[in-house]
């Protein structure tokens, strides 16, 4: 257990890097927001699993307080990303379906 959290940690922030390196790399508008979309999702998932980690590493009143914010956060992110996400394949669907 005390090697998942870490790698759930880097592997969402190497693809939150990524995803904001893809933005920058082209030019649809579309697919900016998409892959925007994909890097909150990696965003939220990072800051929840490392307020999730830090409590297990250090139990204490202070780590517990500020977990809680790091997870509320981190899920807020997650779960809009996912909307997003879901809304702009959606878009994507429409607009490449119609030719």
């Amino acid at each position: 257990m005390d090697v998942i959290f870490p790698i759930i940690i880097i592997l969402s922030i190497v693809l939150y890097v990524y995803y904001k390196v893809a933005i920058l790399r082209t030019k649809d508008r579309l697919t900016q927001a998409y892959f925007n979309s994909k890097s909150r999702i990696c965003l939220g998932s990072f800051v929840l699993f490392f307020g999730v980690n830090s409590y297990w590493l250090f139990q204490d009143k202070v780590t517990l307080f500020i977990s809680i914010v790091f997870v509320i956060l981190g899920g807020m992110q997650l779960i809009r990303g996912l909307k997003e996400t879901k809304h702009y394949r959606n878009e994507w669907k429409k607009l490449n379906t119609e030719h």
